[in-house]
């Protein structure tokens, strides 16, 4: 295989900076273009992205009549309506006739074909 001769090696530069040169710029004006023609307001519609001065008002006059603690106290009477509650959630996954079947997972469900060379 031949190497590359200096003159290629330098086109291949000039090329890879000319290709870096104009994406960037391609990409400055279609920036400048999509915040000037105003298209950069119609993204409005995502939910917190660029509110109205009226929503901001709305948002800062909000408060949150909750408080709670992340430690609150624990007695006997909260762990006792804490196991309960767990008591339920078990007994509703006992009723359940096979939660986690093997069958999504079998050779025929996966379209694996029959070893038969035995």
């Amino acid at each position: 295989m031949k190497d590359k001769t200096p003159k290629e090696n330098k086109n291949l530069l000039l090329l890879g900076i000319g290709a870096t040169v104009i994406a960037i710029i391609t990409t400055g004006i279609s920036l400048y273009i999509y915040h000037a023609s105003g298209d950069i307001y119609l993204d409005r519609s995502r939910p917190g992205f660029l509110p109205d001065e009226d929503e901001v008002e709305e948002l800062e006059s909000q408060t949150n009549d909750y408080k709670f603690s992340e430690s609150g106290p624990i007695d006997d009477s909260a762990l006792s309506e804490y196991l309960s509650h767990l008591k339920d959630y078990q007994d509703d996954l006992k009723d359940l006739p096979d939660p986690y079947p093997t069958y999504p997972l079998s050779d025929q469900s996966l379209g694996i074909p029959e070893d038969k060379t035995e």
